[in-house]
């Protein structure tokens, strides 16, 4: 069956760095564009970065933006998100998610359109 598997989250300082990483199985990865997304206690879920099936279009939220690199080896199965300069706010547990449908391009970060989520992982930026 199509699951994802986050891993990489843990405690770091503000200013840190993560790496999370979302395996994924049971479906060709190539075949689908992927989201990354977070959801802090007491919050909605939101997208934080995007990237097509190929490797070729990403996407970031603003608060993601010139701090987080979304990338993809679809031999690995794996997609990565690289988490610099790690802030308080961006404390939340993170899920990965397969696009489910085409999408307009103020849409790629909309869970909505994302689906077969994983367990995600937590990321707790404090000092």
């Amino acid at each position: 069956q199509v699951q994802f598997v986050e891993s990489g989250g843990g405690l770091v300082q503000p200013g840190g760095s993560l790496r999370l990483s979302c395996a994924a199985s049971g479906f060709s990865l190539g075949d689908y564009a992927i989201g990354w997304f977070r959801q802090a206690p007491g919050k909605e879920r939101e997208g934080v970065s995007y990237i097509s099936a190929n490797g070729g279009s990403t996407a970031y939220a603003d608060s993601a933006k010139g701090r987080f690199t979304i990338s993809r080896d679809n031999a690995k199965n794996i997609i990565y998100l690289q988490m610099n300069s790690l802030k308080p706010e961006d404390t939340a547990v993170y899920f990965c998610a397969r696009r489910t449908r085409p999408v307009l391009i103020t849409q790629r970060l909309d869970p909505r359109f994302f689906g077969s989520w994983g367990q995600g992982t937590q990321v707790t930026v404090s000092s």
